[in-house]
């Protein structure tokens, strides 16, 4: 795709920013839309333009959407003012978002009759991965589609893999966050126990590397574990959607997720105590409830 395409970029959490930043430093015309206007000024001061609505975004051709929730993306996508609200032929949605399967495969055949190509490609790697453009994208839809949207997607992924028709991508996403929901609370219990030892962190991370329990989520958050660090990398409410997406289907394939099921509710407390908006390190707010920065 040529440098001077535009894109549009339709919800900026601390994800849907990251993107349209990312995009704005490799040289691409952006065009934002967020209900919070102190988002889109953000995002204008760094040379974005901004949309009146999500209509707007058509324009561009090819739009990203950052949402929480099924529901908000039906409404962004085909709601009154939805970007295939109208004029809708030729447009191509990438949907970054984190949903399930079934609702994405329903969304992709109401673009399909709109004219409009539909993408899911939920994401690994947080803001960070989107800033350095280093995520890890999993791609599902029509193969005309998904080659549309790779030079989009490349300025802001390092690993990309088209795993199918439309639901593909976002099923390997819930099969993504039930191992990094789980590892979170294995990490959670095991940063405890070095906290109730008064080990100093960083040295357990150097023994632990290298050795079978080494991965790429105990050196990234380990230590912002066990220091019970809160400053915002993910969202516990946005887990529970994840984990929860993933019992949903697991129930409709008769498949068993006891450890997953139990992570799920303990990231429910966390949400019931309040810190549904916390960072994921909330979760040693059950070990050390005193001890806990914001």
């Amino acid at each position: 795709m040529p440098v001077h395409t535009k894109v549009g970029v339709a919800g900026l959490g601390v994800m849907g920013s990251a993107i349209a930043r990312r995009l704005l430093a490799r040289e691409r015309p952006v065009r934002v839309f967020d209900i919070r206007s102190a988002a889109v000024a953000e995002l204008t001061r760094q040379g974005a333009l901004e949309a009146a609505s999500p209509a707007v975004l058509a324009a561009s051709g090819v739009v990203i959407l950052s949402l929480n929730t099924a529901e908000t993306v039906e409404q962004v996508a085909f709601g009154p003012d939805g970007v295939l609200s109208s004029a809708a032929d030729g447009v191509l949605v990438i949907d970054m978002s984190s949903i399930g399967p079934d609702a994405t495969r329903e969304f992709a055949e109401r673009a399909a009759k709109a004219g409009a190509g539909w993408v899911d490609a939920p994401l690994s790697g947080g803001a960070p991965g989107a800033e350095r453009g280093e995520l890890t994208l999993m791609l599902g839809g029509e193969e005309e589609h998904v080659e549309r949207a790779l030079p989009v997607l490349g300025a802001l992924a390092s690993r990309l893999t088209h795993l199918g028709p439309a639901g593909s991508g976002q099923l390997v996403k819930s099969v993504n966050q039930v191992l990094v929901g789980c590892g979170f609370a294995a990490l959670a219990e095991a940063a405890a126990l070095v906290r109730a030892a008064g080990l100093p962190p960083r040295q357990v991370l150097t023994a632990l590397s290298g050795g079978r329990a080494d991965s790429t989520l105990l050196q990234e958050f380990f230590v912002k574990f066990a220091e019970a660090d809160l400053s915002p990398t993910g969202r516990v409410s946005n887990m529970v959607k994840d984990l929860e997406a993933a019992r949903d289907y697991a129930r409709s394939a008769g498949v068993p997720l006891p450890v997953t099921s139990a992570v799920s509710e303990l990231h429910r407390w966390l949400t019931a105590a309040g810190h549904g908006a916390a960072d994921n390190a909330a979760l040693m707010h059950y070990y050390a409830p005193r001890e806990v920065r914001p």
